[in-house]
C-alpha cells in the first residue's frame, strides 16, 4: 500500500528524517514508535501530503487520510459539517445540501464509534475527547485505504477505545491499512501487526510484533535504560491547602466537595464527560461554579479568573496546550516567560537566563531559546507548559491529562517530577485518562461520575476494575 525511500527533511535547526524507509502492507496495523521528536509525526505529514521532503520518494496506491494529534476543528461549525467538510452530501439539479441525509450519515458514524453526541451541536461546546472522537468518525467518512492514526486515544475513554479497536479490525478486514502512533504500550501489542522505530529522524529496526516484548520495544525507542516507579509510598500530607464545598455548576457538575493538603496528590478519575475538567477550570477560573465555595490555605477564595488563580498560587497544565497553555507564533523563551512576567519593564538579560535554565530543568528539546514553540514535538511543547506554570510558582498544582501525547521516556520523567513535586510540599491534583498512572502516583483517588463524585479510593488497593466500577453510569449504584 506504501513505500516510503530514504526520506529526509529539515526545519530550522532541526533535522527531522534522515534517510527514512518505510513499507505498509495492506490489509495491516503497522505501528510506527519513538520518542518526541523522533520524527513519527512529521514522517506522516509528509505521506499525507501536508508537508514537503527535502527528499526521498513515495509511492501509495491508495487514498490516504490522517488523524492528526493536534485538533484542528472548525469550532463554529456543527458535528455534521465538520465531519463531512469538503464532501457534504447533495441533493437536486442545484446540488442544494442535503443537511437531514449529513445528520443521519454522522449520527451513524457517531454511534458505530459508541458515541452519544448531537450531529447539530456547535464544536466549540464540546471537550477535547468529544473532538477527538469526531475527528475520528471524519477519517472514517473518507473511506480511507490508508488511514493514519497519530495518538487518536489521546483523549478519550476504554469505552471508545473499544469501539476505534473494533473498527480498525474492520478495517483490516476490508484491506485497509493503518499506521497507528502511539505512546501506549498496551494498545501497541492489542492492535499492531507490525512495528518500526524512529530516534532521532532515523529508522531503527522494524518487527513483527510477536518478536518483541515491551522491555525490547522501550530499548529499541530510548536507547536508555529507564527508572520505572512504583507506587508513591506513604507520606504524611500536610495542612490542608485547597478545599472544595458544595461546587456546582449545572448541567456540568454537582456539589463537588473534597480537600487537597500539601504534600499530596489526589488523583481524579472518570469517564469522558465525567465532569473533571470542568470542576478543575471552575478551580482555576476559567469558568467558575455557580454556586459552593473554594477555600485556600484555610480561606475563602473568590477565584473569577486565571489571574485570581495565580495570586492565590494555585497552577494548571490544561488538558488542552494548544488552545489554553501555548501562544504557537511566539518562542519558547517568550511561552516560558509569558505568565510570570512583572512591573513595566523587560529585564530581557534575565528572561534569558530563567528562559535557558528552565530548558535544561526539564530537558526541552530545541535547538535555542529563540526557537518557536510550533516547531517543538508534543511532548516537548507540553514540558514547555509545565515549566512555564512552575515559574509563577504555585503552591497548588491542577495538571489535567499532563502526559497525553508524551512518549515512554518523557512520561517517566514525568512521573518522577509529579512525585517530586509532592516530596517538596505541593498540593496536586491530578486529572489522568490512565487508570494505572492514577494508581501509581496518587495518595488518594477520587471518581467522578456524570458530573458527581461517586467514590474515594485508597490506589493501595483499589483496582482498575473498581474505579470503572464507579465511573460507569450502567455501575448499578
Amino acid at each position: 500500500m506504501l513505500q516510503v525511500r530514504n526520506l529526509s527533511k529539515s526545519f530550522p535547526g532541526v533535522r527531522a528524517l534522515d534517510n527514512v524507509s518505510l513499507d505498509v502492507v495492506a490489509g495491516s496495523v503497522h505501528a510506527l514508535m519513538g520518542e518526541n521528536g523522533a520524527g513519527k509525526s512529521t514522517l506522516m505529514r509528509i505521506v499525507s501530503g501536508l508537508d514537503t521532503a527535502d527528499a526521498g520518494e513515495i509511492r501509495c496506491s491508495g487514498r490516504v487520510v490522517m488523524i492528526h494529534q493536534e485538533l484542528m476543528p472548525f469550532r463554529d461549525l456543527t458535528v455534521a459539517e465538520n465531519i463531512f467538510m469538503g464532501q457534504e452530501p447533495t441533493r437536486g439539479i442545484g446540488g442544494w445540501l442535503d443537511k437531514p441525509a449529513m445528520h443521519r450519515e454522522a449520527q451513524r458514524l457517531l454511534e458505530h464509534l459508541g458515541m452519544t453526541l448531537s450531529p447539530t451541536r456547535p464544536m466549540r461546546h464540546l471537550s477535547v475527547a468529544q473532538m477527538q472522537t469526531v475527528e475520528i468518525a471524519k477519517a472514517l467518512s473518507r473511506r480511507a485505504e490508508l488511514l493514519i492514526m497519530d495518538e487518536p486515544t489521546s483523549a478519550i475513554s476504554e469505552h471508545e477505545v473499544e469501539a476505534l479497536f473494533k473498527i480498525i479490525r474492520d478495517l483490516k478486514a476490508r484491506g485497509v491499512a493503518v499506521i497507528y502512533i502511539s505512546h501506549k504500550m498496551d494498545e501497541i501489542f492489542r492492535i499492531a501487526d507490525t512495528v518500526t522505530v524512529l530516534r532521532d529522524g532515523r529508522h531503527v529496526a522494524t518487527h513483527p510484533i510477536g518478536e518483541l516484548d515491551e522491555a525490547k520495544l522501550i530499548a529499541l525507542m530510548v536507547g536508555r535504560e529507564l527508572s520505572v516507579g512504583g507506587p508513591r509510598s506513604v507520606e504524611a500530607a500536610g495542612e490542608v491547602a485547597l478545599e472544595a464545598r458544595g461546587l456546582t455548576k449545572p448541567g456540568k457538575f454537582y456539589d463537588i466537595t473534597f480537600t487537597l493538603r500539601r504534600g499530596e496528590i489526589v488523583g481524579l478519575a472518570g469517564l469522558m464527560g465525567a465532569g473533571r475538567t470542568d470542576v478543575a477550570n471552575a478551580i482555576f477560573g476559567m469558568t467558575p461554579a455557580d454556586s459552593g465555595e473554594i477555600r485556600v490555605h484555610g480561606r475563602p477564595a473568590c477565584i473569577a479568573s486565571p489571574r485570581d488563580a495565580i495570586a492565590l498560587g494555585i497552577g494548571m497544565v490544561s488538558e488542552d496546550r494548544r488552545e489554553f497553555g501555548l501562544v504557537p507564533t511566539m518562542s519558547v523563551k517568550h511561552n516560558l516567560t509569558l505568565a510570570s512576567l512583572r512591573g513595566w519593564l523587560l529585564d530581557r538579560r534575565a528572561e534569558n537566563r530563567i528562559a535557558d535554565e528552565q530548558i535544561r530543568a526539564f530537558a526541552i528539546k530545541t535547538p535555542n531559546r529563540n526557537q518557536s514553540v510550533a516547531h517543538l514535538s508534543g511532548g516537548n511543547q507540553q514540558k514547555v507548559v509545565l515549566a512555564k506554570t512552575l515559574l509563577t510558582e504555585p503552591t497548588i498544582l491542577i495538571l489535567d491529562e499532563p502526559t497525553c501525547g508524551i512518549d515512554v521516556g518523557a512520561k517517566a520523567e514525568m512521573h518522577t517530577f509529579i512525585r517530586q513535586l509532592a516530596r517538596d510540599g505541593k498540593a496536586v491534583l491530578l486529572i489522568s485518562s490512565e487508570l494505572p498512572e492514577l494508581l501509581a502516583l496518587s495518595d488518594r483517588l477520587l471518581v467522578m461520575r456524570e458530573g458527581v463524585l461517586t467514590a474515594e479510593l485508597d490506589p493501595r488497593h483499589a483496582t482498575q476494575e473498581e474505579i470503572l466500577q464507579h465511573a460507569m453510569p450502567d455501575s448499578g449504584e
